[in-house]
């Protein structure tokens, strides 16, 4: 028996990075997965393969989650296949392009915000009926350190995940009388692809391409791994948290501290 067993759960951004580490995280722990992405049909593919090969349940499902009506037909396509959303994980996003304000293309911003905000509540308003009708929910959204530790080069990203997070923070007060649970994990640099974009566009070195060249410099002596974070969503979606919502994590091993 899996701490998840009768679950299903939406990850956007789901076959990569970070998703991929969540996906396989929960399905090992009994959920079906619904796994979204945008444009790598080829990463999704092999992370329900992956998974399905160890006795799990999962789908891809392709949608843009800053299109609301694109997300309309992945929710209703889950809930035709698998019955019920009552986790989501909210993960899929993209990097800024690592330009000061006064240098930021205005369709830059547009593009990072709808992705990390309105995405993020498109596809909260769409599962939730599903969800108040579950003994329990979970929605979690995968924001970042940058959202409170702001630097420098990076405004529409950091504009964009402080934007989900109040998100969130509302959505754990309207949903605490549906049972639904609300929370946030910020993690810092992470080792996937975007991670060395985010690397790249904060710190100005444009031809970093390994994370792991950092581990001297990190917490715990290494780079934060895509299974660290998918630990703490697992966390809040068991009964060990049935007590908790409205809550940030940050996944950084205290570096921003």
């Amino acid at each position: 028996m899996g701490e998840l067993d009768g679950r299903v759960a939406l990850v956007t951004g789901g076959g990569r990075g970070i998703g991929r580490g969540i996906s396989e995280l929960l399905a090992a722990n009994g959920a079906a997965i619904a796994v979204n992405y945008r444009r790598d049909r080829d990463a999704a593919d092999d992370t329900v393969k992956g998974i399905q090969a160890r006795g799990g349940t999962a789908f891809a499902y392709a949608a843009s989650v800053d299109d609301a009506e694109a997300d309309r037909l992945m929710v209703d396509a889950v809930l035709a296949d698998l019955g019920h959303i009552d986790i989501l994980v909210v993960n899929g996003g993209i990097a800024s392009r690592g330009n000061s304000v006064v240098d930021t293309d205005p369709a830059e911003m547009e593009r990072v915000v709808a992705t990390h905000a309105f995405g993020a509540h498109h596809l909260s308003r769409l599962v939730l009926p599903s969800m108040r009708e579950r003994e329990r929910g979970d929605i979690v959204m995968i924001s970042s350190v940058a959202a409170s530790h702001a630097m420098p080069n990076g405004a529409p990203y950091m504009m964009a995940k402080a934007a989900q997070e109040a998100l969130a923070y509302t959505l754990a007060k309207e949903e605490v009388r549906n049972g639904i649970h609300v929370n946030i994990v910020a993690p810092g640099l992470v080792e996937t692809d975007m991670g060395v974009r985010l690397a790249r566009a904060t710190t100005g070195r444009r031809e970093m391409s390994d994370l792991r060249s950092l581990d001297s410099q990190s917490p715990f002596g290494r780079v934060c791994q895509p299974l660290d974070v998918a630990n703490v969503v697992l966390w809040l979606c068991s009964d060990a948290a049935g007590y908790l919502t409205g809550q940030r994590i940050e996944c950084d091993g205290g570096s921003s501290r």
